[in-house]
């Protein structure tokens, strides 16, 4: 998977994920939150946790090469299995706990973070391979 956007992209999809953390509680201290907009805020929140995301996934690092586009193309693999094993448990559990109201909207939400996360292992697992392999 090759890069799209620009280094900059990066922090400020760091920057957007902490902003969507931290603005409901702001939000709520501000006593802008209501049972009215509760919903609106939800999934404002799902959405500004997407897209820092996918800039975060999408790009370009220091050193971009082809194995970085391999690491990229692997972490999104391993996101794909590891949330799927996620959402299968997850299930399992609503089947034992016999919990048929709850049903989970966040999955695309949860395979980016996953993604996110698998990226940036594959990342510094590189970074400290090749670190111990200069020595």
């Amino acid at each position: 998977m090759k890069a799209i956007l620009p280094k900059f992209c990066r922090p400020l999809g760091y920057g957007m994920i902490g902003l969507a953390l931290f603005l409901p509680f702001v939000m709520f201290l501000a006593g802008r939150v209501t049972d009215a907009n509760l919903l609106l805020y939800k999934e404002c929140v799902k959405l500004l946790m997407m897209i820092g995301a996918f800039m975060i996934f999408f790009a370009y690092t220091a050193d971009e090469n082809d194995e970085t586009s391999r690491l990229r193309g692997q972490a999104a693999r391993n996101a794909i299995l590891i949330t799927i094993v996620f959402i299968f448990g997850t299930m399992i559990y609503r089947v034992y706990k016999h919990d048929f109201h709850a049903a989970t909207s966040s999955t695309f939400l949860i395979y980016l973070l996953i993604q996110v996360l698998c990226w940036e292992f594959e990342l510094n697992k590189r970074r400290i391979n090749e670190l111990f392999k200069k020595k």
